[in-house]
C-alpha cells in the first residue's frame, strides 16, 4: 500500500511538472499581435536571440547592395529587425507585384466561406460564356480552382500573357493537365470575386481583411494587372495573419480551415512547390515561371522546409515559417543579377541562419579562401577548385531559373557550359553544409 501511495505521489509530482512546463512553454510561444490602429508594435531584442550586431550589419549591407527599400523580421509576432534604405520610410507605399496574388487567394477563400462562390465552380459562371477564345467544351472545364493553381490550360506563350481579353486567352491543353505561371487567368480571379460578392475587390478586401488586422493598402490597375500597394508593416501584418492560420489575435478571419490548408500545401500533382498562388518550400521537386521543366530538390535549400512564400517581380518577398514562428518581408527594386527572387531569398536565409553569435555563415567566410571558380568570363566550361567535398551545384540564369545541376558536373570538378547562351549567370555551390554564391559571365 505504501509503495502504491509513493507511486501515486511521484506520478502526481511528474504530472504537475509537465503541466508547469506546458504552461511556461505555451506562454513563451504565444504570438503577439500589434493593435489594429496606430504604429505601436512590440519589439524583441536581437540579443535575446543571441544574434550578433555585426552579423545584422552584414545582412543590412547585403540588402542595401541589392536595391532593397525595406526589410522587417518578426519573431513570435514582435519586431526583431526593421530597416529602411535610402529615402524609404515606415509609411512609404510600395508595390507587391506578384506577391499580391496571395491576397487574392486569401479573399477567394473568404468569398467561399461566406457562400458567394465555390472554387469548384466554372469560371464562366461568373465571367460568362466566351471569356476565352477556347471551344465551349474546353472553356467549361476551367474552374476557379484551376485559376488558383495555375492549371487553366490556357497558353502562357502568347504575345502578352498579362492580357485578359478573350483573344489572348488561347487553348493550350485541358484544364488541370498542365502547370504554367500565367498572369491573365489569375488576374481574372479579381473579377470573379467582384461578380460573386457584388462589391469591388478593394471594398471587399478592406471590409474582410484590411480593417480587421490594421492593414493599409490598395489594388491599383496597371495595364491588365491589378497591383497591390502598401507600406512595409502592412505586408508584415498579412504575413503574421498567415503565420497564425488566418486568426488575428483571437479573431478567426478565415474560418474555412480546409481551404487554408489547401492554399498552403501542394495543390496539384504537376508542381509540388505550388499551393493556391503560394510558393512552398520543402517539396521534392518544383517548377518555375516560364519553363515546363520539373527540377529535383527544394526551392530554397537554406530555408526551413515548412516555409511558404509570396514572391513578386524585383524580389518583393513575404516569408512565413510556422515551425519557427518567424516571418520576414523584403521590398525593393531588382536585386543584382535578375528580377526573380529565388537566389536572393536563399541568400538572405544564409545570413539569417548565421545570426547566432556562435555560428559561422557565408557572411563570415571569404569565398576565395574556400572555393575558386575560373575562368571568368568563361566559354565552354568553368573549373571549380576547393579542398572540401562539393555537395551540390546549381547555375541560375539572369531570370533566376536553374539551368544546370550538379548532375552535369564531370571529372576533376569541371562543369560544362554547353548549350548556355552568352550572359551573366549565378553559380550556387553547397560545401560542408554552407552555400557559396558567385556571379560569372559566359562569352563567345
Amino acid at each position: 500500500m505504501k509503495n502504491l501511495q509513493k507511486f501515486k505521489l511521484k506520478l502526481h509530482s511528474i504530472l504537475l511538472s509537465f503541466l508547469f512546463l506546458f504552461l511556461i512553454n505555451g506562454k513563451s510561444q504565444s504570438l503577439y499581435f500589434p493593435p489594429v490602429s496606430g504604429n505601436v508594435w512590440d519589439t524583441l531584442s536581437p540579443s535575446s536571440l543571441n544574434w550578433c550586431p555585426n552579423k545584422i550589419d552584414s545582412l543590412y549591407s547585403y540588402l542595401d547592395s541589392n536595391n532593397s527599400v525595406s526589410f522587417i523580421l518578426l519573431k513570435d509576432g514582435k519586431i526583431v529587425l526593421e530597416k529602411y534604405f535610402g529615402t524609404h520610410t515606415i509609411s512609404s507605399p510600395w508595390y507587391w507585384a506578384s506577391a499580391g496574388k496571395t491576397i487574392t487567394a486569401f479573399m477567394t477563400g473568404i468569398a467561399q466561406q461566406e457562400g458567394y462562390l465555390s472554387i469548384l465552380d466554372t469560371t464562366a459562371k461568373y465571367l460568362g460564356n466566351g471569356w476565352t477564345s477556347c471551344l465551349p467544351t474546353k472553356e467549361e472545364k476551367i474552374t476557379i480552382r484551376n485559376q488558383l493553381t495555375m492549371t487553366t490550360g490556357l497558353d502562357d506563350g502568347v504575345a502578352n500573357n498579362d492580357c485578359t481579353i478573350d483573344t489572348c486567352l488561347v487553348y493550350k491543353s485541358d484544364a488541370g493537365t498542365r502547370w504554367a505561371y500565367h498572369n491573365a487567368p489569375y488576374t481574372l480571379l479579381d473579377s470573379v470575386i467582384e461578380v460573386a460578392t457584388g462589391t469591388t475587390l478593394n471594398g471587399y478586401t478592406t471590409q474582410k481583411l484590411k480593417n480587421p488586422i490594421g492593414m493599409f493598402g490598395l489594388f491599383v490597375k496597371s495595364g491588365y494587372n491589378n497591383v497591390y500597394y502598401s507600406d512595409s508593416r502592412s505586408m508584415a501584418r498579412f504575413a503574421l495573419l498567415m503565420l497564425n492560420k488566418g486568426n488575428w489575435n483571437g479573431n478567426q478571419i478565415m474560418t474555412d480551415t480546409s481551404y487554408f490548408h489547401a492554399m498552403t500545401h501542394t495543390s496539384q500533382n504537376l508542381n509540388n512547390a505550388y499551393g493556391y498562388l503560394w510558393w512552398l518550400n520543402g517539396s521534392s521537386s518544383y517548377m518555375v515561371p516560364g519553363l515546363q521543366t520539373t527540377f529535383p530538390g527544394t526551392l530554397y535549400p537554406n530555408a526551413p522546409s515548412d516555409m511558404i512564400t509570396a514572391v513578386g517581380t524585383n524580389a518583393q518577398c513575404l516569408i512565413v515559417v510556422p515551425s519557427q514562428k518567424l516571418v520576414w518581408i523584403r521590398m525593393g527594386n531588382a536585386p543584382a543579377g535578375g528580377t526573380v527572387p529565388f537566389v536572393l531569398i536563399d541568400k538572405i536565409w544564409d545570413y539569417i541562419n548565421a545570426m547566432n553569435c556562435n555560428s559561422v555563415g557565408i557572411s563570415d567566410l571569404d569565398l576565395d579562401d574556400v572555393v575558386k571558380i575560373y575562368p571568368n568570363p568563361a566559354t565552354t566550361h568553368i573549373q571549380i577548385e576547393t579542398n572540401f567535398p562539393i555537395e551540390s551545384i546549381e547555375i541560375y540564369n539572369y531570370c533566376g531559373s536553374v539551368v544546370k545541376f550538379s548532375s552535369d558536373l564531370i571529372h576533376e570538378n569541371k562543369l560544362s557550359l554547353a548549350n548556355l547562351p552568352s550572359g551573366i549567370y549565378t553559380i550556387k555551390i553547397s560545401i560542408s553544409s554552407k552555400i557559396f554564391i558567385k556571379k560569372f559571365q559566359i562569352t563567345y
